[in-house]
């Protein structure tokens, strides 16, 4: 798993696929953008360091060239 400054963390439930955590990556520990990740979480606003396990994935927001902003 790799990711950078500004991506998603999403964490699934493994036997039904729904979101059970999301947040935005906030701080990177290794240059080479593999974990652990500074998380803060939509659900409570709070960051946390996580190790992220087989059930997260690392979601990649695209840049949208009209709007000039990530989405």
């Amino acid at each position: 798993m790799h990711a950078q400054l500004g991506d998603h963390l999403i964490v699934e439930s493994p036997a039904t696929g729904a979101t059970k955590r999301d947040g935005e990556v906030v701080g990177l520990h290794h240059a080479d953008g593999t974990p652990p990740y500074d998380v803060r979480w939509s659900d409570t606003g709070r960051v946390t360091l996580v190790y992220p396990g087989p059930d997260a994935h690392v979601h990649h927001p695209e840049h949208d060239p009209k709007a000039g902003r990530l989405h």
